[in-house]
């Protein structure tokens, strides 16, 4: 009985191991999908709104869901408290503190870290230009998470499952 027990708990971590893997993989394509529209938001209020950059990205904060809003509202908060900063190092200081929270990898990050560059620092049709940048790189990115999804997602649920059978023959 107790052998039986063992054997369930093993396949069990191995089946959660391996849903776990596949969540990441699903996650990733909705949180670049919710930058995206964070960006396309940020684009508006940058060129047909009147507020403070801060005031935008809080708005925007609680109109995007997920690790998006998570990402403008730190930026917001950094941008409201830390007056001697500019708008580039609260934007770069939010993204390296929200990433490691996130199933977004190195190539999203990157595209956001370069429009931080920009954000409150040229005029009104240079970041426009910049942020419709970073939504191609970032839709690129998505075409590319969604293809992984489609690749791996079933299959890391599988192996969990499996080397978790694996486990219980070898040790049985």
């Amino acid at each position: 009985m107790l052998k039986l027990l063992g054997a369930s708990l093993i396949i069990l971590a191995g089946t959660l191991c391996g849903m776990q893997l596949g969540g990441y993989l699903a996650h990733r394509p909705l949180q670049i999908r919710q930058l995206r529209t964070g960006l396309t938001l940020l684009e508006t209020e940058i060129v047909y709104g009147s507020r403070s950059l801060s005031e935008a990205l809080a708005s925007i904060s609680r109109r995007v869901g997920g690790e998006a809003a998570r990402l403008f509202s730190q930026a917001a908060e950094l941008l409201a408290t830390e007056q001697e900063w500019s708008a580039s190092e609260c934007w770069h200081c939010a993204v390296h503190r929200i990433w490691p929270g996130t199933a977004l990898k190195e190539p999203e990050k990157d595209v956001m870290l370069q429009l931080g560059f920009i954000l409150g620092q040229s005029d009104r049709e240079d970041q426009r230009k910049h942020i419709r940048l970073a939504l191609a790189n970032l839709e690129h990115e998505e075409a590319c998470a969604r293809d992984s999804q489609q690749r791996y997602e079933k299959m890391c649920r599988s192996l969990g499952v499996l080397s978790g059978v694996l486990l219980v023959i070898l040790l049985y």
